[in-house]
């Protein structure tokens, strides 16, 4: 926008300047001016033409190079400054008369921005500000001025230049975004930061990255600008660039988000957590107080891990992961050209470690193939390198599925002779062994059986660290592809028969994730349902037999040639199982299962159009089936009483008949009912996978809380609360693709359960935090000397009086031994008397 530079000094002004020179007391008559305007308008005028001939005047001193001081240069400065002020605060209340004094103070900052004084620089910065506030003027027509302002010199002015900014920005994306005139002020910032000089670029980077951390700015195209901040020709921008890329993850997250975002981080933050009533019951209600304790103990560490695993499941692979390379619009041109700029760069080492670290987040990101990447890294693999467990991390992350094995072999080759091996130190092997780890975990390709068999012996080494690493290798393997490994560390794997995936194969997803939670708790409720049913039909056939004795009147009108066949029936099958014997007895036990089945399906057929209908043809035939049985069981009934009867045969014949045929019946009905299952869950599968193909939001809601469930009945039997779950199944859960590019791996993990010898100062601190909480010493005498307590258990126990048997036992005790003592001091020799 064009600036109107102040008007020439005509006579006018002049005469304005000396009336309006008399001392005001602007606050006054602001106050005044706010409440009548209309009132006040001539004073206006005459305020307005005295900043005017004050601009020209000051104008005629710079040029005339007087000092500020010399000739009431201060005075007019103070003067220009506190009129400024005055006008900006009344402007809303005059707008005609005032609509050229924000391009008069825009001009006068324009061009003389670094020859004003530091007062009333900043004085017209703030008039400036106040007009943008009130709406006079746009930010987009002072962004350029305001940008300008920050490269001066002056601290207090590129402080409010640069707080304008963004609080403007916030402000006008505080309700709904305005993307028309974010995408003018991102233009105008971009274009600072392209230009090669540093100041403005730093200034515009500096603004750009607090508005993307406060998610006032959070798109693709502010990601892509300060990703494009890497290459500016200034190393310190490209330095702010690169660690901002870095460590973004860690910067405070502002209080001043977004509605939206922070409900959702609130919904993230909150895990849900699903235990079952008599788990808590068991856990408050039942047993002894110190077993109800421990109880109470075990169920809160449960309902802490889980918590703390499904944060972390939510930060590392949930919605609410974000990182500015994710949003790379060509990641594979961002990654090639920064890392041609690191071969040919000089800058310390510091710089080239973060330079390497942000490419290689970016390959395994995006899942890209950068070959000459491996190479590079492979120059710089050995362990007494400078930060190599920072380089190792680099050389993880770069590591995906889609990457050749041929092009990571040399370097996974060089990380295994280099660390591992016997000579190495303990802490070395511990490094390269978990390396190892995370590379096979990315890409299982790359062991073959003899390496992985020399790393696995490595389990029984002395040093913790080592040890770890050497079963957490197994641990993996036993996921992935447990041939590789001996019978011995195999183990129980959940699938024997695992292979690696073939390079460039891909899993595509037939289903959705946890559908299948959602089919178990469905038929497990189908199940339910049909036991029910079930125990109430098992109740009437159970009643069947023993019919009551008007039955068997009907029972005996049955004809003579069912009889007979059902002798001769009896009598071959007899006949049948004495001849075979104990050869073929299992063979013929399950051809008569076969048939007998073949029979029930062939009766089931015949019987179909016999019986009620339903709704549900292979409910109709199931019921008829059964229906069938039941008939065929009551006509054999009535043949076996028959035959009873006129045979005259004892009762434990009948008896054992009977028990045979209740036992033939109990067979088909339970066949009867297996068949009926199966067709229920064929019919619910296929129901499933006719209109169970678009699942609702109850049914995700559903899955969720499935998850939960059975999330919480696996920690509950891992600590021991539960029984009858199979923990070894879970103890490893092998993360996908996706996940494991998103996964940050930490240099500090590689190297964990690592024993590092501590300096003299580090011991000397440690000893001083001990002694914290201990008083000074005193000797142990002393103590007991400085006791005013009563006296000891052993010296109460010394004064205690004996019993009066005691006492005379011990009296006489006493006399015996001074008697044994007389009689052997008479007998002693003194030597020869001198006398006699």
């Amino acid at each position: 926008m064009p600036r109107k530079h102040a008007p020439a000094f005509t006579p006018d002004a002049a005469s304005a300047s000396s009336v309006a020179g008399q001392p005001h007391n602007l606050p006054v008559l602001q106050a005044k001016m706010k409440r009548d305007p209309e009132g006040y308008e001539e004073e206006l005028r005459q305020l307005h033409r005295h900043f005017e001939s004050s601009v020209f005047l000051f104008q005629q001193q710079a040029a005339l190079a007087t000092t500020s001081s010399s000739a009431g240069g201060g005075e007019v400065a103070k003067e220009l400054g506190d009129l400024a002020l005055f006008l900006a605060h009344v402007a809303p209340f005059y707008p005609d008369d005032l609509a050229d004094l924000p391009d008069q103070i825009g001009g006068l900052l324009d061009t003389n921005a670094r020859g004003l004084p530091p007062g009333l620089r900043e004085h017209l910065v703030q008039a400036l500000i106040l007009l943008v506030n009130r709406k006079i003027v746009d930010l987009e027509d002072t962004m350029e001025l305001f940008m300008e302002l920050q490269v001066i010199g002056d601290r207090a002015v590129k402080k409010l230049a640069f707080s304008h900014i963004i609080h403007s920005i916030r402000r006008m994306n505080q309700k709904h975004k305005n993307d028309t005139r974010n995408r003018k002020l991102q233009n105008i910032i971009f274009k600072f930061l392209q230009a090669e000089e540093e100041s403005r670029a730093k200034r515009a980077f500096t603004i750009l990255c607090d508005l993307h951390r406060r998610r006032v700015w959070f798109d693709e195209r502010t990601t892509n600008a300060i990703c494009e901040a890497c290459f500016h020709p200034s190393s310190r921008i490209m330095i702010a660039a690169i660690q901002f890329l870095l460590g973004y993850e860690n910067a405070e997250q502002q209080e001043d988000e977004s509605d939206a975002s922070s409900s959702e981080d609130e919904a993230d933050k909150n895990p849900q957590i699903l235990l079952s009533k008599q788990d808590v019951y068991k856990a408050n209600h039942k047993g002894t107080v110190a077993s109800k304790k421990k109880k109470q103990a075990k169920l809160q560490r449960v309902i802490r891990s889980m918590k703390r695993q499904q944060r972390k499941s939510v930060e590392e692979s949930g919605s609410s992961y974000y990182s500015p390379l994710t949003y790379l619009k060509d990641a594979q041109g961002f990654a090639e050209k920064l890392f041609s700029r690191l071969q040919k760069c000089n800058e310390r080492f510091e710089v080239r470690m973060m330079m390497l670290k942000v490419i290689a987040r970016t390959i395994g990101l995006h899942h890209l193939v950068l070959l000459n990447f491996y190479p590079y890294l492979q120059r710089y693999v050995q362990p007494h390198q400078r930060d190599v467990t920072t380089l190792l991390a680099a050389a993880v992350q770069a590591c995906h599925d889609m990457v050749p094995p041929d092009a990571v072999e040399p370097l996974f080759k060089q990380i295994v002779n280099q660390f591992v091996h016997d000579r190495s130190r303990p802490e070395s092997i511990a490094v390269g062994l978990n390396v190892v780890r995370e590379i096979c975990m990315r890409m299982p390709l790359m062991m073959n059986e003899d390496l992985l068999q020399d790393l696995v012996l490595y389990k029984k080494s002395h040093e913790k660290a080592v040890s770890i690493a050497a079963r957490s290798l197994i641990t993996l393997f036993r996921e992935i592809c447990p041939s590789l490994l001996v019978k011995k560390d195999r183990g129980r794997p959940v699938d024997p028969k695992a292979r690696p995936k073939a390079f460039g194969e891909v899993t595509v997803a037939s289903d959705v994730p946890g559908a299948e939670l959602l089919d178990e708790d469905m038929s497990s409720e189908e199940e339910g349902s049909d036991e029910e049913s079930d125990a109430f039909d098992s109740d009437n056939e159970i009643a069947l037999p023993s019919a009551p004795p008007g039955t068997e009147e009907n029972m005996e009108g049955s004809s003579e040639a069912n009889k007979c066949d059902a002798n001769e029936d009896t009598n071959e099958e007899d006949e049948a199982s004495d001849e075979d014997g104990a050869d073929e007895g299992q063979d013929n036990s399950d051809n008569d299962s076969e048939e007998v089945d073949e029979e029930l399906d062939d009766d089931s057929d015949m019987d179909a159009d016999t019986d009620m209908s339903d709704e549900d043809s292979d409910d109709d035939e199931l019921k008829e089936s059964i229906n069938g049985s039941e008939d065929e069981g009551s006509d054999q009934d009535e043949d076996t009483d028959e035959e009873d009867k006129s045979k005259g045969s004892d009762s434990k014949v009948q008896k054992r008949k009977l028990n045979d045929y209740i036992g033939e019946l109990n067979a088909a009905d339970a066949s009867l009912r297996a068949l009926k299952r199966l067709a229920g869950a064929k019919k619910a599968q296929v129901s499933s996978d006719e209109t169970g193909k678009i699942l609702s939001d109850e049914d995700f809601k559903r899955i969720k809380e499935l998850k939960a469930k059975k999330e919480a009945k696996l920690a509950l039997a891992q600590h021991g609360l539960i029984k009858g779950v199979d923990t070894k199944s879970a103890t490893f859960k092998m993360p996908s693709s996706d996940q494991l590019s998103r996964k940050r791996v930490d240099p500090l993990e590689l190297e964990a359960h690592v024993r590092r010898k501590m300096s003299k100062e580090e011991r000397l601190a440690m000893v001083k935090a001990g002694r914290e909480d201990r008083g000074q010493y005193v000797a142990r005498a002393a103590v007991k000397q400085k006791k005013t307590g009563g006296l000891s258990n052993k010296q109460k126990q010394h004064k205690k009086r004996m019993p009066l048997a005691a006492t005379r036992a011990k009296a006489a005790r006493s006399r015996q031994e001074k008697k044994q003592q007389r009689k052997r001091s008479g007998n002693q020799f003194r030597g020869r008397k001198a006398w006699k």
